[in-house]
């Protein structure tokens, strides 16, 4: 579905991305991985087409879409959680998720599915997105993107920052879209969720991927783990 291949990107005159690459199958759950400031949110960036690409090449189901605005990769069936989950504060939850929402041909996601996900949005269905706590922000970010009826979910720091009841409901929740066999691409830094939720992993260094490989893989894999994930 999703194929990044040998991609550079900069910050102006400040290259960031040097030689990454990674794919995303249908219905696949792939974590990015890697330190702090190593590039993965660049790399979001540039798939969503919110950052110009100085080198190699975008797909999304075998065609290109370097170059494409935003709107028009969303449109190919990407939804973005991004960081710092960027709700609409003065919004109230239900406008949040209706405001980019988009209907799917059958079987599409709907405000009564998004309450079933995520009970305390219902009970707050009335309230100012800038009210809510963290948590539940990140609930109404998971959501909106949801309503967009993707068919590519991608997650930019998916609990970070979160209380550990909060982070248990998120991943309780991407258990259920891979379940409904949605394609995620996630990015986080609890590697004992990730291992358990994810198909692959790919591991990001100073903008180059340095490696990739099943959970199974990375479980067994001390060396990569203490060399690329460690602090």
């Amino acid at each position: 579905m999703l194929e990044v291949s040998h991609l550079s990107a900069a910050y102006g005159e400040t290259p960031v991305l040097f030689d990454v690459s990674l794919s995303v199958g249908a219905g696949e759950v792939v974590a990015l991985l890697g330190r702090n400031g190593m590039g993965k949110t660049t790399i979001v960036r540039a798939v969503m087409g919110l950052l110009p690409t100085r080198g190699g090449g975008i797909t999304i189901d075998g065609a290109s879409v370097t170059g494409l605005k935003p709107f028009r990769i969303a449109r190919l069936g990407l939804g973005l959680v991004p960081e710092g989950r960027q709700v609409f504060p003065t919004l109230t939850v239900e406008e949040n998720l209706v405001a980019t929402a988009r209907a799917a041909p059958t079987g599409g996601w709907t405000l009564a599915d998004i309450f079933t996900q995520f009970p305390r949005l219902a009970e707050r269905r009335r309230q100012r997105a800038r009210l809510l706590s963290g948590g539940e922000q990140q609930m109404l970010a998971i959501g909106r993107a949801l309503m967009t009826n993707p068919r590519l979910l991608i997650l930019d720091e998916a609990t970070e920052g979160l209380a550990p009841l909060i982070r248990a409901e998120i991943w309780a929740c991407l258990a259920r879209l891979r379940e409904r066999e949605l394609a995620i691409l996630v990015i986080d830094k609890t590697l004992d969720a990730l291992i358990k939720l994810a198909d692959r992993h790919v591991i990001i260094e100073k903008g180059v991927t340095v490696w990739t490989g099943t959970s199974a893989d990375l479980a067994a894999a001390d060396t990569v783990r203490d060399r690329y994930l460690h602090l």
